[in-house]
């Protein structure tokens, strides 16, 4: 409880700064909210050539769209301060300063900004995830309503620890590697749609190395109420969440790992 009291000030402080320039919060807002619409627009497009894709309507790719950019959003606004980690923390000796402190490193960075500005794309996500609840014809249950939910907490867990695994590598490479943004952007990129129609190489690797098909693909499929193409069965569908939540507390695990390499590189 006084951990989450103190994510709590660090929140306020945060929040109360950026208010200070509102003007630059609604217009980085929007930009993200239209940068990120235009991609949803271009699949409607393709969807308008096309009609399915791989058997996929668009209602059912738009949900799979709005939920992985909702946790992605959500993720990506807690995570700044291990966005940064290598160039702010470790490259200026600034991590040193976190160790004194009595509280868990993680907790700290968690609460070195939230960035309201990414408010503009999970807007956008709840948009497009409004337009496939629209569009879609079945009936919404707690069954459903509880399997969504679940897939998006367990995205922003499983998003959190991409992030955390990035900030990892800075203990050793003092700046953070941003091959790794492959996983992060290029994991969204590809989870927009069903991983199903993707080569077998590549659902392996979303299913079993880097779980983003348990966290974007699978619950979905769940709350579509289908048959899984790939196979797997129903207790699977609404079980596969929980590996986002295993894959934070790997990244954190390997992180105290990082964390008992640091040797300090600032002067």
């Amino acid at each position: 409880m006084n951990g989450l009291r103190l994510y709590g000030c660090y929140a306020t402080a945060s929040i109360k700064g950026q208010m200070q320039s509102p003007a630059s919060f609604i217009l980085l807002s929007i930009g993200q909210f239209l940068s990120t619409i235009i991609e949803f627009i271009g699949i409607w497009a393709l969807f308008g050539r096309f009609q399915t894709l791989g058997g996929w309507t668009l209602s059912q790719v738009a949900l799979f769209y709005g939920t992985v950019n909702i946790s992605f959003a959500l993720a990506d606004m807690i995570a700044r301060g291990f966005d940064v980690f290598g160039p702010e923390f470790v490259k200026t000796g600034e991590f040193d300063r976190l160790l004194l402190r009595p509280r868990a490193t993680p907790l700290q960075l968690l609460g070195h900004e939230l960035r309201l500005t990414r408010m503009g794309r999970f807007l956008q996500g709840v948009l497009v995830l409004g337009i496939a609840v629209g569009l879609l014809d079945q009936s919404w249950g707690l069954r459903e309503v509880a399997l969504l939910l679940s897939a998006i907490a367990g995205g922003v867990a499983f998003f959190l620890g991409l992030v955390i695994l990035q900030a990892t590598l800075a203990f050793w490479t003092v700046e953070s590697l941003e091959v790794a943004n492959t996983l992060t952007y290029g994991g969204v990129a590809a989870a927009q749609f069903p991983i199903e129609i993707y080569s077998e190489w590549l659902r392996k690797f979303f299913t079993f190395v880097v779980p983003l098909a348990c966290v974007a693909y699978f619950p979905i499929v769940g709350v579509l109420g289908i048959h899984d193409p790939l196979g797997a069965p129903e207790w699977f569908l609404c079980a596969s969440p929980l590996s986002g939540f295993l894959f934070l507390v790997a990244a954190l695990l390997i992180w105290r790992l990082g964390e008992r390499h640091y040797t300090s590189a600032g002067n």
